[in-house]
């Protein structure tokens, strides 16, 4: 459930929204619907990933790929598809530490 209410909502304000709300969207899905710390990281970090690979590709696509080419000659890497690599490596990144942050805040606060 954390994977798809991510994914849906990460993709659709992917359009409209600075690229940091990934991490309000993850932390706050994770506070509340979140369960445990593994489940609640790698949920958020596919989704995440698979969101900012497609998103990449439909700004990449329509342009063959002239500006990745170009950043991934600016990063000495081989093609523009280790850019695609990289974008949902970090995109990962950013929502599963911000999963689970929120559960940790979630848990912090729990009666014991």
């Amino acid at each position: 459930m954390l994977f798809l209410i991510i994914l849906i909502l990460s993709f659709a304000s992917g359009y409209f929204l600075p690229w940091w709300i990934v991490a309000v969207i993850s932390f706050l899905t994770a506070l509340f619907i979140g369960t445990t710390a593994k489940s609640s990281f790698w949920q958020a970090f596919v989704a995440v990933l698979i969101v900012w690979v497609v998103l990449a590709l439909f700004k990449s696509v329509p342009n063959d790929h002239i500006m990745a080419t170009r950043i991934a000659h600016l990063f000495h890497l081989p093609g523009w598809a280790y850019i695609l690599v990289v974008t949902g490596v970090l995109g990962g990144l950013v929502g599963g530490m911000s999963a689970l942050s929120g559960l940790l805040l979630k848990r912090a606060f729990q009666k014991h």
